[in-house]
């Protein structure tokens, strides 16, 4: 495998509204400190990648509105490795956009996808997996998603079934599952060989093309022939022009569950996708009652249960709170109970 020839692609144009008031239209949850450790998520996601992936091999596609924030927080990353989004279309644009790009300058190159915004406790057994998943689809026409090993019945992540020896590492797809009822995925918990779909996947240039002209034809045309504008001064004007008229449509709803290719690397890392204040809830230390803080000044007086950000200086004392977000931004103060968060993007 040539290993200089592996790339990473950050995919980082969410708005994380569910994250309201700390992650805003204007500054996102993924260039915010979430975990109050002095990087943000995009700063983490780069860093975990540190050693698999060459630095000039990194390339972040976000929105327009967001270069800046890109430029500042990854230095020494080029111009032409941040990809500028014009309007959201979902990631099946955004990834065929990105491997027409690379294919012009790095043919046969090997890719892997991951979100800016996610969260992985274990870098060191993470740097495991993908590596050994860049292995597997250098020499193959897999697709390779990485399943995360469920220890609980979460039903705000979509599952995949895998088939076969679960002796084998990587194994084929059976199954694409949408997010479950409790009781649903309280049995696939029972059942085994069910795994979270994380959306990280890895696979080589030659198979995106490939899978994407068979069953995407339209974003396969659409950006195989702007290869004459990729790394010249007209191709934002053209990507401009020409992204508003793609569908806006999921990878995993163009290409995933389509095709034939589709394997699973179970694995386990201390992953979450930080969807929620509840996500990341569930990852933080707790004191002996439960709660989760995040803040330099925090005093909870009979709160169990409870997680608090509040970064900064300013003094904050919660009492008599079971069960709630407490979350400062700005001039912006959230509490609400932590059984109501999905309603916090309805709230802004």
């Amino acid at each position: 495998m040539k290993m200089n020839n592996n790339h990473l692609i950050i995919m980082a144009g969410g708005v994380g509204s569910r994250f309201w008031p700390m992650s805003t239209p204007e500054v996102p949850k993924q260039f915010i400190d979430v975990l109050g450790v002095g990087k943000s998520l995009l700063q983490l996601t780069v860093e975990r990648f540190s050693g698999v992936i060459p630095a000039d091999h990194v390339w972040v596609v976000t929105s327009k509105d967001y270069k800046e924030l890109v430029k500042a927080q990854v230095p020494g990353i080029r111009d032409e490795q941040v990809l500028l989004e014009p309007c959201r279309r979902n990631t099946a644009p955004c990834i065929a956009y990105v491997t027409c790009k690379i294919k012009k300058k790095y043919p046969g190159a090997n890719l892997v996808f991951s979100p800016a915004d996610h969260l992985v406790l274990d870098t060191g057994k993470f740097r495991e997996v993908i590596t050994r998943g860049l292995e597997f689809t250098a020499s193959s026409n897999a697709i390779v998603t990485l399943g995360m090993e469920p220890d609980r019945p979460e039903t705000g992540y979509g599952y995949i079934k895998g088939e076969g020896n679960r002796n084998v590492a990587i194994r084929k797809v059976q199954a694409f599952k949408e997010k479950p009822e409790l009781a649903v995925a309280k049995s696939y918990l029972a059942e085994g060989g069910y795994y979270w779909n994380s959306g990280i996947f890895i696979w080589n240039e030659n198979t995106v093309i490939s899978e994407f002209e068979q069953h995407a034809p339209d974003l396969a045309a659409k950006f195989s022939g702007l290869s004459d504008v990729y790394f010249t001064c007209r191709e934002q004007e053209v990507i401009d022009r020409e992204f508003f008229d793609c569908r806006n449509i999921s990878i995993d709803y163009a290409i995933m569950e389509k095709s034939a290719n589709t394997y699973v690397y179970p694995a386990s890392f201390g992953w979450s996708d930080l969807g929620t204040w509840g996500s990341l809830y569930t990852l933080l230390d707790k004191d002996r009652e439960g709660n989760a803080v995040i803040g330099n000044a925090v005093k909870l007086v009979d709160c169990k249960n409870c997680v608090v950000h509040t970064p900064g200086e300013r003094k904050v004392v919660v009492q008599g709170l079971e069960g709630y977000i407490v979350a400062e931004h700005g001039d912006t103060l959230l509490v609400c109970k932590k059984e109501m968060e999905q309603q916090i993007k309805e709230w802004q």
